[in-house]
């Protein structure tokens, strides 16, 4: 799925030959598994050294391919009646930067440690649809609208492709007439619970699946903290990590 996707070399490029697409993919997938530095990816493994990886990934993400395959995946599942149209999930969470850099802030959470937030948008079942990092002080209820307009065009079914479900849940960190609003004026139902009253009976236990895709995300120990210092590399595998989780689902076993 991935090889249709990645820019051609020129035939007659100076040079060296480059090292194969496949075996730099693998070696970026091998670093955000474990986590381990680039400058430390075993050159045993034939994945070519962590700079060439790094720069292959820097190469892919101008283009757009871990973007592209995201969607595709997504289309996939759409085609397949997994992707659960009838509500989204909204949630953020904390992950400490090691090296600074763009977005990155001392976090109000962390002991004012350097630190980014994941803003996270899902379907119903937990698939992740968005994902937007930014410095660990930027509110959860700023980003509500960017998520939702950041939805991809899905397709996969009959019709006009989809990109907006028909309600938003979030807690009280979303809490924001102004966004109701504009949620209404887009044909989204928001169902968030307001500050200082009880929460919506019953929105917990529909909201748990954003929580436990956050939690597949971190599986992924490069981003469980942030090491990149370009936002444009770290994004880039947020994006891939999204993809990964959609093949999975796409590719469990039947129950």
């Amino acid at each position: 799925m991935i090889e249709p996707l990645l820019p051609t070399w020129r035939e007659r490029s100076p040079g060296p030959k480059p090292v194969p697409d496949r075996l730099c993919l693998q070696g970026i997938l091998f670093v955000l598994y474990t986590g381990i530095p680039w400058q430390q990816l075993p050159l045993e493994l034939g994945f070519g050294s962590g700079q060439t990886c790094w720069r292959r990934l820097e190469r892919w993400q101008e283009t757009g391919v871990f973007d592209r395959l995201h969607r595709i995946l997504l289309a996939e599942l759409n085609a397949a009646g997994e992707l659960d149209w009838s509500r989204a999930c909204v949630d953020a969470s904390h992950v400490r930067a090691k090296k600074g850099g763009a977005a990155t802030v001392p976090s109000p959470v962390d002991r004012l440690k350097t630190g980014s937030k994941h803003h996270l948008i899902t379907d119903g079942g937990g698939i992740p649809l968005k994902v937007i990092t930014t410095a660990a002080n930027v509110n959860d209820v700023t980003q509500t609208l960017a998520l939702v307009d950041g939805v991809p065009s899905v397709a996969g079914r009959v019709g006009h492709p989809r990109k907006r479900p028909e309600a938003v849940l979030g807690d009280k960190g979303y809490d924001s007439n102004p966004n109701r609003h504009e949620l209404r004026r887009r044909g989204i139902l928001p169902v968030i619970s307001r500050k200082g009253q009880p929460d919506i009976q019953g929105l917990g236990g529909l909201r748990y699946l954003v929580e436990q895709t956050f939690a597949l995300l971190h599986q992924f120990k490069r981003l469980a903290v942030r090491w990149e210092r370009r936002l444009e590399l770290h994004d880039a595998l947020v994006s891939l990590a999204c993809g990964l989780i959609c093949w999975r689902r796409l590719n469990r076993p039947a129950p």
